[in-house]
């Protein structure tokens, strides 16, 4: 038990989901895991562990943005024990390219700052995704017939965002989408030496407009579980 996260010793599983919404941790659970049980709901942040074909998993809330995401990650990769981290959750499409559903399959993650920066000073670190699971997220979308995309993405450290300018930049530069949590998620890992990887499922486009309609999130989001935990196992 530690100050965020109320399960018992050996309750977290190695291997963790990590949606920013508790409730689409609580849907993932119902929906993929055999014999979920609630390990967690201090501050309403839900955590369920059950078995996937036999394996143990947790899928565990983050909350919105890198400062919540670290506080859990940390909790689970310190005091839990967790080895593999994998962040499933939605993203705003940034390329022409790139449409609605799509998957992206984040290989690094630029940022102006994370809860991280302050110990790397001067120094822009590069954070990045565990390339095993990586290559094993894409050899599954690959099988499933899913449109995928490989490459860069943008953690913003702010939802309500003023910088077009920024965005226009992140565009130019090869930017798939934007999301808020996965910059900081890959630089725990690599100081933590475990393995990350963030799948995320384009919900909304920012050049377009376009807004995936909530009737349909659910199906889309289920391929996106459902490649994370190939990839996990693989």
């Amino acid at each position: 038990m530690t100050i965020h996260i109320g399960a018992k010793p050996g309750e977290i599983a190695e291997t963790v989901l990590m949606p920013g919404d508790p409730y689409r941790a609580k849907w993932a659970a119902a929906t993929f895991l055999d014999d979920a049980k609630l390990v967690n709901e201090v501050r309403g942040m839900l955590g369920f562990t059950g078995t996937w074909k036999g394996n143990r998993v947790t899928i565990h809330g983050s909350g919105m943005g890198m400062t919540s995401l670290s506080i859990y990650a940390n909790e689970l990769i310190r005091d839990f024990g967790a080895k593999t981290l994998i962040r499933i959750g939605s993203c705003g499409g940034m390329q022409p390219h790139v449409r609605i559903r799509d998957v992206i399959l984040a290989m690094t993650s630029t940022t102006l700052n994370t809860p991280s920066s302050g110990i790397f000073k001067e120094l822009n670190y590069a954070p990045c995704a565990d390339w095993g699971l990586l290559h094993a997220a894409f050899k599954t979308s690959e099988a499933k017939g899913t449109k995928t995309h490989v490459g860069g993405i943008y953690s913003s450290d702010v939802f309500y965002d003023e910088r077009p300018d920024l965005n226009d930049q992140m565009t130019r530069h090869g930017i798939l989408g934007v999301e808020m949590e996965a910059a900081e998620l890959y630089t725990l890992a690599a100081r933590h030496k475990v393995r990350a990887l963030a799948v995320l499922t384009v919900s909304d486009h920012l050049q377009t407009g376009e807004a995936l309609p909530s009737e349909d999130r659910e199906k889309s989001f289920g391929d996106m579980v459902e490649i994370a935990l190939e990839a996990a196992f693989a």
